[in-house]
């Protein structure tokens, strides 16, 4: 069983930082592709970024290139999302998501994650 546990999330100003964490319970961590989606209000989930099980490989949505990263860590089964330069339109639920297939850019649906956190709450405010 794979158990995923979000945090980092809170309340900031518009141009502000966060940096979410997503801790995994399992033994093979380093076999699963990792991302990150969000969910506003009335909108559908929707992927923000994704990294490879060695982590040398990223794919970002266009609307947080260049502003968030993600990142890895093998040894401590954790993911992170580092967001910067925030904007009121990245207020949202996000979800930590695994899979054990990997990674390509084409992983963006919510149907190609099998394992799921129960997410972190981002409010930007303007």
């Amino acid at each position: 069983q794979v158990q995923l546990v979000e945090s980092g999330g809170g309340l900031v100003q518009a141009g502000g930082s966060l940096r979410l964490s997503c801790v995994v319970s399992v033994g093979t961590f380093s076999s699963l592709t990792m991302a990150w989606f969000r969910q506003a209000p009335g909108k559908e989930r929707e992927f923000v970024a994704g990294i490879s099980r060695s982590g040398g490989l990223t794919h970002y949505a266009d609307s947080v290139k260049g502003r968030f990263t993600i990142s890895r860590d093998n040894i401590d089964s954790t993911v992170h999302l580092q967001m910067n330069s925030l904007k009121p339109e990245d207020t949202a639920v996000y979800y930590c998501a695994a899979d054990f297939a990997p990674l390509r850019a084409t992983k963006t649906s919510p149907r190609d994650y099998n394992f799921w956190g129960q997410g972190t709450q981002v409010t930007v405010s303007s």
